[in-house]
């Protein structure tokens, strides 16, 4: 009873670390483009199952696993919502290049002036 009262602290702050850290998968794979059902799930089970894993990600993806799983079942009416939208359309490289296009980045690139070479 005394080692629960002496380290009360430290036990409190190891379980919210572990806490904080859970749904990652689920939570980091819902902000890029749509992947399906269950991608958080999915990417912490071939983090974990996957041989050339660190030793340090295996074991917080095993960890985070079954809270992604709550998660990502949480999260299925989204994935159902989005499940008919194209996702090259999201993808990371296609949102850059509108960007561009948008912002007429190519034009102004080329009218800058250039880079003075050192001899």
């Amino acid at each position: 009873m005394i080692v629960l009262k002496t380290y009360r602290f430290a036990g409190l702050l190891a379980c919210l670390s572990v806490a904080s850290t859970t749904g990652c998968s689920s939570l980091m794979s819902h902000t890029g483009p749509d992947q399906g059902y269950y991608p958080g799930t999915r990417a912490s089970y071939e983090t974990v199952t996957n041989a050339d894993s660190g030793w340090v990600m295996r074991p917080l993806a095993a960890v985070d696993l079954p809270f992604s799983a709550v998660m990502d079942t949480l999260l299925l009416p989204w994935d159902y919502y989005r499940s008919g939208s194209d996702k090259a359309a999201d993808s990371p490289r296609e949102r850059i290049l509108r960007s561009e296009k948008q912002n007429g980045t190519a034009a102004s690139l080329a009218s800058a002036a250039p880079m003075p070479s050192a001899h």
